[in-house]
């Protein structure tokens, strides 16, 4: 159920620049968790625009244009952090701006609010300011929002304002984490010869590991760089005492042209003579570039399109049969970084190349 409108002690005014807003935003602490006040800035400074209907769901806000068009877009950005690192307050020199949630994604949420300033588009326009991106999938707001009022995701299009480097990334890569197990029979470590260290079994489950070839598929013209990696290892009982049970934890990073249900069984083949058992999962998207919205949004933010490696919230969109991609300021690689910034150029420009394209007769 929506929220009534509270005050904040913070306040956004949508009539800045840009970087200046994004500064604005990295200065309002929201670590997963804590996106209250940066919510209440975000919802009052859209419910001062007479041309939106806004609505809130917990911490998340959402603001939609109802002008009649033949097209509707999603715009839509995380308002939450990772935890802090010693990286507040915003710091900008010429070229940068630096902080917490620079990057990941406060100058892609900046030039959202920025858009949505504007009263005529050519298409009409959502816009998702969720909580809980970075951190279990059950609290993600947008998660939350499609199963209460899934109505208001319906869309043609939607774009992510996930960091890209200021270029199209299309899709995402599906990930899962799965658990291979080796057994053996504890011993007395002075009489080794009696038992089985089920560490040493584990030695098979790596040599697959660093033999692995990944898979590069191309989809859509995209070629996606699959990846099958231990992530964790556990086992041991005492220091004299041989381990009957050692775990690997493995995660599969698979292109999208296969499901959840399809890279868990090559995993198993990987892994086949061990036990095997799925931890987690999430499905990847299509990149789906051959759709008319997605092509003509490409072409009209400079043609170019790269594929995305990591997961992603365009998933959930692709889940839900609607076309979307990645596009905001900031290179991926920073993301969580302590020193993560975000060029001052790009936030500009992202912005400007949106504008055009919702301008476009």
């Amino acid at each position: 159920m929506a929220s009534d409108p509270t005050l904040s002690s913070s306040s956004l005014d949508l009539g800045v620049d840009a970087v200046s807003l994004t500064e604005d935003l990295v200065n309002i602490e929201s670590v997963s968790g804590n996106e209250g006040e940066i919510a209440d800035a975000v919802e009052t400074a859209l419910r001062a625009l007479d041309h939106l209907e806004v609505q809130r769901f917990g911490h998340t806000v959402v603001a939609r244009t109802h002008q009649g068009r033949a097209e509707r877009v999603v715009v839509a950005g995380h308002l939450d952090t990772v935890p802090l690192s010693d990286n507040l307050p915003a710091r900008r020199d010429a070229t940068r701006l630096h902080g917490l949630g620079a990057c990941d994604m406060k100058g892609g949420v900046a030039v959202a609010l920025r858009l949505a300033t504007t009263p005529v588009t050519n298409r009409d326009l959502t816009f998702l300011f969720y909580e809980c991106e970075e951190v279990e999938a059950e609290r993600n707001g947008l998660h939350v929002l499609a199963g209460s009022n899934p109505e208001l995701l319906e869309a043609d299009f939607a774009i992510l304002m996930e960091p890209s480097d200021g270029v199209v990334e299309a899709g995402c890569q599906g990930t899962l984490r799965a658990d291979v197990t080796t057994r053996g029979r504890r011993a007395h470590s002075a009489r080794s010869w009696t038992g089985l260290n089920a560490i040493h079994g584990a030695a098979d489950v790596l040599a697959r590991l660093n033999a692995y070839q990944p898979r590069r598929p191309v989809i859509d013209g995209l070629e996606y760089h699959e990846g099958l990696n231990a992530v964790g290892i556990s086992g041991g009982v005492a220091g004299n005492v041989l381990p009957d049970v050692c775990t690997v934890s493995v995660n599969y990073r698979f292109a999208p042209d296969r499901s959840v249900p399809d890279a868990y069984a090559h995993v198993r083949e990987v892994f086949e003579g061990f036990e095997v058992e799925l931890s987690d999962s999430a499905p990847g998207a299509l990149p789906g570039l051959s759709v008319p919205a997605a092509a003509a949004f490409v072409e009209a933010v400079g043609g170019r399109a790269n594929p995305k490696f990591g997961w992603t919230d365009v998933a959930r969109f692709s889940a839900l049969g609607i076309p979307a991609v990645n596009f905001g300021p900031g290179d991926p690689h920073l993301a969580h970084r302590q020193d993560e910034f975000v060029p001052v150029d790009q936030v500009w420009t992202v912005e400007e190349q949106l504008r055009t394209w919702l301008a476009q007769a």
